[in-house]
């Protein structure tokens, strides 16, 4: 269902985890696309309230307590401003971010709790469970290590497995062991409250059938478990740390209360609820939360991470429907894994990139727009810095900082630091208004159906129109020969530069108010919370926002570029932290099983994976992982060797252009080719190119390529191809593009 069919929407994203602080993962997996869409919701003049806040219970907080020699409250009382501090400061516009420790959340979840209990919804199931005898507690799934059963790997949890990713229970594992005490646990009985989920299914099945739009990551995991069918599920444990199990449930069962809480996954997502009663306090309006959970005009919207899936999407619907008085989910837009240089992230390891380190460095915008770009949206993507660098340098820089600082330079040298007035419009200039205007309903419509890199592409695209329009009608020459005609040229860029300055905002905040100000550009609509929703703003966006006669400010250097040696520390830094004194060789990725720290029981933003490949020096020996042999070193393979000398004549007869690939699909029946589009400044270009089997289309998209543009054309597969790309072939056949920072249209010489 559309946004715009809903009075109001109330996003949230995964709690995070307080045990730790928040790496570039979790960012981009539940944190960034929902701001993205928080903010352009707000610049469409939607009533939209963003809720998250920090997890604060669960067994791996108790465990690291431990190991720190201080209390639960101790370490959450430490993570906690670290995590808003860091989101703060990365441009986060949470209306609210709570944490779970407090009253307001302790009365909701056990409201909740005895909601369901009294109306019989709970399964009491007196059970055998690890006991420590030494700490006198019994043991959670992650306080119980031991050998795994699959793996033989010596040190797994009791839910599961880091080395190969199996999923366990702590009965499954040899020789279990206490993670507190290291004693040798024994079986004792217990008692807890189950969920009965399997009872839920014929309706979240019902419910999950009204939603074939949803991602197909999500349905597919749903609808993998349906199959299996579901099972009760315990949703209170024995564990010193979380929300205590309410006296008068445990009464009503016959049950001693003391020691036993709610499980983390019951709770934390009663955590969306609790903060929004927060937030509503601060408004003056305690009861407004209601609007937002009870009402069925209101759209509920959950940004998480592949691993939360099952919690968010039949977990705690189950427990909605069972409550009866809450609103279910319109959409989970759960993303992928984000992996690291090549790698699987993994925060045990030390191989992550932690937020507020890389906010000690660099300006938030860059990090949000190359992190938009590689979004895991419909699979794992990769973060390197080389490819933050080259996103920074070729397109925040080259593009959209260049089209600007060209633009607002002419304005102020010829025209007197005003918009000129536009007479006698020419076909090139009516051409690009109407694209301009047509840029937010095609933008708009990217962020509506949560499809956030195309989105951002699309932004950038108009930035390359800008420059495209500003080269072709070449101001600096009808300045002497034609005022009018540069005139022209000024007015419809700086319309451009004020339509970036609205279209941009949600993924360059800074930048974007940044650009307002250089063009003094106001009555924008704000994106932020609690600023009103007047003033123009989304919609108007592609229409003339800078009147003729309006006085713009002094142009800025919007992005400044990096250089490589910026670059090479970032990457010492990681390699430093996971004990790595040289470069390792990039793993393939996707050959090793992801391990999920706390699956099952964290109910924090995506974990990272801790299972990598072993790695080597860049050059050296490459090995292959066996069980049964072991790792054993293979031969180098060799370079493929130098082809026969040409003249340079016969190399001056290649024409090679810079170009920025616009759209990528795949070639129906052609397992190898993807058709692209080119656009090499002058002209747009269709090339097919034999990089399926290595590239997803959007993984090219937004990448800047050289071309041989002068090569015949082709018919490949009843196409066309108008030139080719240049890709650099590695010794395992691994191909990549070959790029330059240039603008389209340059000629490689």
């Amino acid at each position: 269902m559309p946004d715009d069919a809903f009075e109001r929407i109330l996003v949230t994203s995964a709690l995070p985890y307080a045990n730790g602080p928040v790496h570039l993962g979790q960012i981009a997996g539940a944190y960034l696309p929902a701001d993205l869409y928080c903010r352009y919701q707000r610049l469409k003049g939607r009533d939209v309230v963003y809720i998250c806040g920090s997890d604060e219970y669960g067994v791996a907080i108790v465990m690291r307590a431990h190991a720190e020699g201080i209390s639960p409250k101790e370490i959450v009382d430490e993570y906690h401003p670290m995590i808003e501090e860091s989101f703060r400061q990365f441009g986060m516009s949470f209306d609210h971010y709570g944490r779970t420790t407090t009253d307001v959340h302790r009365r909701t979840s056990q409201d909740f709790f005895l909601r369901l209990d009294e109306q019989g919804v709970f399964r009491l199931k007196r059970e055998q469970q690890l006991f420590d005898p030494e700490a006198g507690i019994f043991l959670a799934d992650r306080f119980v290590r031991g050998t795994c059963p699959v793996c033989g790997y010596e040190d797994a949890y009791g839910d599961q497995c880091e080395n190969c990713g199996t999923s366990l229970s702590p009965a499954e594992l040899i020789n279990p062991r206490s993670a507190l005490t290291e004693a040798i646990p024994e079986m004792r009985e217990t008692v807890h409250w189950y969920l009965p989920l399997g009872d839920f299914q014929s309706r979240l099945q019902a419910w999950i059938d009204t939603h074939p739009e949803w991602k197909p990551n999500v349905l597919g995991q749903v609808r993998s478990w349906f199959a299996d069918g579901l099972k009760d599920r315990a949703i209170t444990r024995d564990v010193p740390w979380g929300v205590p199990v309410p006296e008068e449930a445990a009464a009503r069962a016959g049950v001693d209360a003391a020691g036993k809480v709610i499980y983390v996954w019951f709770d934390a997502p009663i955590g969306y609820i609790s903060a929004t009663k927060e937030w509503a306090v601060k408004q003056g309006d305690p009861d407004r939360w209601r609007s937002y959970w009870q009402d069925p005009a209101s759209s509920l919207v959950h940004f998480i991470g592949k691993d939360n899936i099952v919690f968010h999407s039949l977990m705690f619907p189950a427990m909605l429907m069972a409550h009866g008085d809450f609103v279910l989910p319109t959409n989970v837009p759960a993303n992928e894994f984000m992996n690291l240089e090549g790698r699987k992230l993994s925060t045990s390891r030390g191989w992550a990139v932690w937020l507020h380190e890389y906010l000690e460095e660099f300006e938030p915008d860059p990090l949000r727009y190359a992190l938009a770009t590689m979004l895991p949206e419909t699979r794992d993507s990769d973060f390197s810095w080389g490819e933050f660098q080259s996103r920074v340098n070729a397109e925040l820089a080259d593009v959209l900082g260049n089209f600007v600082n060209r633009t607002m330079t002419f304005a102020r040298r010829y025209f007197e630091g005003t918009v000129p007035a536009l007479r006698e419009e020419r076909a090139a200039d009516s051409a690009v208004l109407r694209q301009l205007a047509a840029s937010p309903a095609r933008i708009g419509a990217l962020y509506e159906t949560f499809r956030f890199r195309d989105a951002v592409f699309e932004t950038m695209a108009v930035a390359r129109l800008g420059n495209k329009y500003f080269n072709d009608t070449e101001p600096w020459r009808t300045q002497k020969t034609d005022p009018q005609a540069c005139a022209n040229t000024i007015h419809v860029s700086l319309q451009i530069c004020a339509a970036l300055a609205v279209l941009a905002e949600p993924v360059l905040p800074f930048s974007a108010r940044r650009l307002r100000e250089m063009l003094r550009l106001g009555d924008i609509r704000p994106s932020v919370p609690g600023a009103g929703t007047a003033g123009r703003g989304w919609d108007e966006s592609g229409m003339p926002l800078l009147a003729e006669g309006h006085p713009v400010g002094e142009p800025e250097i919007l992005f400044a570029k990096i250089e490589d040696s910026i670059i090479e520390r970032q990457l010492q830094k990681i390699r430093s932290a996971a004990g790595e004194d040289e470069a390792p060789e990039r793993a393939s990725g996707g050959d090793q099983p992801r391990a999920q720290l706390g699956a099952g029981e964290q109910p924090g933003a995506s974990a990272a994976g801790a299972a990598e490949t072993r790695e080597t020096a860049e050059g050296a020996a490459i090995y292959e992982g066996n069980a049964e042999a072991g790792n054993q070193p293979l031969v180098s393979k060799a370079y493929a060797p130098a082809k026969d000398e040409i003249s340079y004549d016969d190399f001056a007869r290649l024409d090679l252009r810079t170009g920025v690939v616009t759209v990528a699909e795949a070639v129906p029946k052609a397992d190898k080719l993807l058709r692209l589009e080119v656009d090499l400044g002058y002209e747009t270009r269709q090339i097919l190119a034999g990089v399926a089997e290595q590239y997803a289309p959007d993984e090219l998209v937004g990448r800047r390529v050289v071309v041989v543009a002068n090569l015949a054309p082709r018919k490949l597969r009843g196409l066309e191809s108008q030139g080719m790309l240049l890709m650099a072939e590695d010794r395992d056949g691994r191909l990549a593009p070959v790029g330059a920072d240039a603008e389209a249209g340059s000629v490689v010489r």
